[in-house]
């Protein structure tokens, strides 16, 4: 393989259009490219290729599509984001509040590996989780008001602080080591079950760090897969060898978790909010069918039909 070497804005504008892309304005096209990066805005040309083997863009494709394409999904990363940290900030509480309850408010008594599950396999596990959330006490405990207020007078960081200064993978992996009793309480607000809880997590935090990071969205793949749940059924989702073909690993897979952790209202706002991007970018895109994109992103053609389920 070729090694890679520094092109300049007038090269990258070339190799753009030796692909067959159409550049009307090729001073705008710099600068964008100069502002966002060649490598992310190509991200996108996928959608626009005539296919996997060809290295060419649709005919007709121009610059301008390409760049509403990465706009787009900038807009839903932001958007589910936005909500993303609402659920996190639902599951830190209600697991602080859960524990402080039943365990005490105190590390040496929350932290305490006699709380969490006595399964044989899982002792490394509870180690390592219990060690990560005493690093954070040590690193970032000084690092925060919140926190550094209860070291200085208080002498300790109840749970519901400590959550703050936690990611939500390390509570992802905190719930997987709750007492069974424990991880049923905490799913129970969702009315979930606990393992299905456990599987929604760490796709959560997964997704929450490619918005955090501003990584390609549109066309992600867990490597997880969400169980079937009623929606799969009700929307009628193509199945390809008895498995669903949208809503298991992908972007729609991420807002069937969120209608199952967000409120009615909080939902329905992030289901309006990612139809209106949708809608714009219908207005801006004419070579490739709107259904051919929502596909890609794992959106099924009656995917509105979830907001009143």
């Amino acid at each position: 393989m070729a090694a890679k070497t520094f092109k300049t804005l007038e090269e990258q504008i070339e190799i753009l259009k030796s692909k067959g892309l159409i550049i009307e304005d090729e001073e705008t096209s710099k600068q964008i490219l100069f502002r966002e990066n060649y490598f992310f805005i190509s991200g996108y040309r996928h959608l626009f290729m005539e296919n996997s083997k060809q290295n060419r863009f649709l005919s007709g494709t121009t610059f301008e599509e390409l760049y509403a394409t990465f706009l787009f999904d900038r807009s839903i990363r932001n958007i589910m984001f936005k909500y993303i940290l609402i659920i996190e900030n639902n599951i830190k509480s209600i697991i602080s509040y859960n524990l402080s309850k039943k365990y005490g408010i105190k590390e040496k008594d929350y932290l305490n590996p006699k709380n969490f599950t006595q399964d044989s396999l899982k002792v490394r596990q509870v180690h390592d989780v219990l060690n990560k959330m005493k690093r954070q006490i040590r690193v970032n405990g000084r690092q925060h008001t919140a926190t550094m207020h209860y070291i200085d007078n208080y002498g300790y960081i109840p749970l519901w602080i400590l959550v703050k200064v936690l990611s939500l993978g390390i509570l992802s992996e905190l719930y997987l080591i709750l007492q069974p009793e424990d991880q049923e309480n905490v799913a129970s607000f969702y009315h979930l079950d606990a393992e299905v809880l456990s599987i929604y997590l760490p796709i959560l935090a997964n997704f929450r760090n490619l918005c955090a990071h501003e990584d390609i969205l549109y066309d992600h793949r867990t490597q997880r897969k969400i169980p079937n749940c009623k929606y799969h059924y009700q929307l009628d989702i193509e199945q390809i060898d008895d498995e669903f073909r949208y809503g298991k690993n992908d972007l729609f897979a991420l807002l069937i978790i969120m209608k199952e952790t967000l409120t009615e209202d909080e939902f329905r706002n992030l289901a309006y909010e990612i139809g209106y991007e949708i809608d714009v970018l219908d207005g801006k895109i004419d070579v490739v069918p709107l259904n051919v994109i929502l596909n890609k992103i794992g959106f099924p053609d009656n995917w509105r039909e979830l907001i009143n389920l």
